[in-house]
């Protein structure tokens, strides 16, 4: 579901002869080129857009397995009992007040944990993960802290996403084209799920595409960089394969491409119409945390969490699956702040092709939304009192940010990472209707790639529209159209497929 801004459609209506497209798209798709700057992004999400999360039928009562809602009583035990025995269907959590002191793990497909909505059932975890299950790590920069301050949640969907070999590509392509020539075709159908696979060279060749030649410092990088791309074939002919949407990458031999199976352990489960309640203790700083996190989606695909209010969090979410819907969150805090922030990461996307919208940032997080050695992502029809982009280096690219009221916006490129790790931002990364309080400029230049897309920003600054260099068109947000190029794009698909 979409935030709609009265304000912007209102400037709309009363400025229906000013309003602008972009040379990237046009009014309905006519100026786009998949072989062009502007990435296909709508294939994010729950089954790529092409339905909408499932509604499903009442199940059994986590008080059928002892749980008491007093807000006193550990309930953890009732969960887990309820997690071990539905092999599939929905948890209905009632109205109450839950104490959960432990990791709830969702292992199986098509489970799903529901609240009777966010101000209602709430979830209370008076402890920490790192209390609970140790786990201690270091910083790129070698300072100990918690493996929880950058992943992991007290609701954890834990799959696989089965991918085995299944052949090798034996001629390259460029981004934007739609079919492979492979080894083999032995086994492959139409209609199949496949993933199309890279891995990069000593010389960090492949990170220095998934930069558009522009990659900064990659010297910690030390050639570890994937690339991948899930997609449906369509035909085969011979030993050609076609599928369904544009390559996001060159395909060449010295990365040893190939097509590997795509058949996730987890999908169709998620987590809706709750409350997350952490403890009103003081935030202690940039990798102190101990794992105050609600949500961690792990090598699955096809979830979701929905209706959510996060309160008093280290972290809110953690995306490291595939075509996640992550929709209508509410960020809110009481702690006592550390540099004006009272968390960590808002959102940390390490999967790809995965939906963030219609959320609600009511405190500050020092990374609101991060991206990192991710692709595809969407984050549209949100805001927040003072939001940041955060890249996180490694080669994020082919993200897009869309329909956003970022308030202030004193640091919406404000951006971390980690030395020798690339720019923060990878090739074509897209700024698409972005509002602010104050005036925005083109990224300074440490922030990404040369190819990012900056289109419809809060700006004084002028238009520059270089096919090869900067893309910075100066179009107001209130103006362009479409106000959301990932719901023109999927309309765009829907409608030509």
């Amino acid at each position: 579901m979409r935030i709609l801004f009265p304000l912007v459609i209102a400037v709309n209506a009363a400025l229906p002869g000013r309003a602008g497209t972009s040379l990237l798209w046009g009014a309905d798709g006519e100026r786009w080129d998949p072989h062009g700057r502007l990435p296909d992004f709508s294939y994010a999400g729950y089954h790529c857009g092409e339905t909408t999360l499932p509604d499903i039928p009442p199940g059994v009562n986590v008080k059928t397995f002892g749980a008491t809602g007093d807000g006193v009583t550990d309930d953890t035990a009732a969960f887990l009992k309820a997690l071990a025995t539905i092999s599939h269907g929905v948890i209905e959590v009632p109205a109450g007040r839950y104490r959960i002191t432990n990791i709830l793990e969702i292992t199986r497909s098509g489970v799903v944990l529901r609240g009777a909505g966010p101000g209602k059932t709430t979830l209370v975890f008076p402890t920490t993960l790192q209390e609970i299950k140790p786990h201690w790590d270091a910083t790129t920069g070698g300072k100990k802290t918690s493996f929880y301050s950058w992943y992991g949640g007290f609701v954890w969907f834990k799959g696989n996403l089965g991918q085995h070999p299944l052949a090798d590509v034996n001629l390259p392509a460029r981004r934007g084209d739609t079919s492979l020539h492979l080894s083999t075709t032995n086994g492959l159908y139409p209609g199949q799920r496949i993933e199309i696979y890279q891995s990069d060279t000593a010389d960090n060749s492949l990170a220095a595409q998934l930069y558009s030649g522009d990659p900064g410092d990659t010297h910690n990088l030390k050639g570890n960089t994937t690339a991948a791309l899930t997609c449906r074939i369509v035909r085969i002919e011979g030993e050609r394969i076609y599928f369904d949407r544009p390559l996001r990458f060159d395909v060449k031999p010295q990365w040893k491409p190939c097509i590997r199976s795509f058949t996730p352990t987890v999908s169709e489960s998620g987590v809706e119409n709750l409350c997350f309640e952490f403890p009103d203790t003081p935030y202690k700083g940039h990798f102190n945390e101990l794992g105050c996190n609600a949500v961690t989606f792990d090598q699955v695909s096809d979830c979701w969490a929905r209706h959510l209010r996060i309160v008093n969090a280290d972290s809110g979410i953690f995306p490291d699956g595939r075509f996640c819907t992550i929709q209508d969150i509410v960020f809110e805090s009481v702690r006592l702040a550390d540099a004006n922030c009272t968390g960590h990461h808002g959102i940390y996307f390490y999967g790809d092709d995965n939906l963030f919208e219609g959320f609600d940032y009511r405190t500050r997080f020092i990374h609101d939304i991060s991206v990192s050695m991710s692709a595809g992502n969407v984050i549209a029809g949100g805001r927040g009192v003072d939001l940041c982009f955060d890249h996180h280096c490694r080669a994020p690219y082919e993200n897009l940010y869309v329909n956003i009221d970022a308030g202030t916006g004193s640091r919406l490129w404000a951006s971390s990472g980690g030395g020798g790790l690339g720019k923060h931002c990878g090739a074509r990364g897209t700024f698409w209707n972005v509002r602010s309080a104050v005036p925005q400029h083109y990224p300074p230049p440490d922030f990404g790639s040369i190819s990012i897309n900056v289109v419809a920003v809060q700006t004084d600054q002028p238009s520059e529209k270089n096919p090869a260099g900067r893309w910075f068109e100066a179009i107001p947000p209130g103006q362009i159209l479409p106000q959301d190029i990932h719901a023109a794009q999927l309309v765009w698909r829907l409608k030509t497929q």
